[in-house]
């Protein structure tokens, strides 16, 4: 091995390229430390920084074949540390992005799953509210908010006065305007 140690970092490549071992291993021992400061000094994090390293020689082992240098080896590997870190830290901001989505969505799809809950609790509450109405009042009602009818169609329809049909209205409203009140009060958001 010390006989690897001596050799240039040209001759290194030349050996690695022919798939030498100890012609890696040689690389390896020279350029990890200080690749790993590199990668530290930019992750803040050692365990993120050894693995960046170690993917950094692994590719080199396999790609040992197809290895074009148009600088120096150590050119190579710092600048191969640098873009694996850019890749993660831009891998981390899609991860983070998508965490984000998925817990906004979480929170979202629950208050909107509860809000649905809460309108048909209302809903029923007002239909059952309205189905408690006296008969006359109720009939009156119906016409006039569901219907759509003027107080004078109404009027003419159930042969009562206009001024008897907007009193019946306005009385149900009041009545309804209570009971949904006191609901509201249980469930403030809606």
């Amino acid at each position: 091995m010390r006989l690897y140690a001596e050799l240039s970092d040209v001759e290194l490549v030349s050996l690695l390229k022919s798939g030498n071992q100890l012609a890696y291993t040689e690389i390896f021992e020279r350029y990890t430390r200080i690749l790993l400061r590199h990668a530290f000094r930019l992750l803040s994090d050692h365990d993120e920084a050894h693995d960046v390293v170690q993917d950094v020689f692994l590719q080199l082992w396999q790609k040992r074949e197809d290895l074009e240098f148009k600088t120096s080896i150590s050119s190579y590997l710092y600048a191969s540390v640098r873009n694996k870190i850019f890749n993660l830290l831009s891998h981390q901001k899609v991860v983070l992005r998508y965490a984000e989505s998925i817990s906004s969505f979480m929170v979202e799809g629950y208050n909107i799953i509860e809000d649905e809950i809460r309108e048909k609790e209302l809903a029923a509450v007002i239909e059952k509210e309205i189905a408690a109405l006296p008969a006359k009042m109720r009939e009156v009602f119906l016409l006039n908010k569901k219907e759509e009818l003027s107080y004078h169609e109404i009027s003419e329809r159930l042969n009562i006065t206009r001024e008897t049909a907007k009193q019946q209205v306005y009385k149900a409203m009041k009545i309804l305007k209570l009971k949904i009140d006191s609901f509201l009060s249980i469930y403030p958001f809606l």
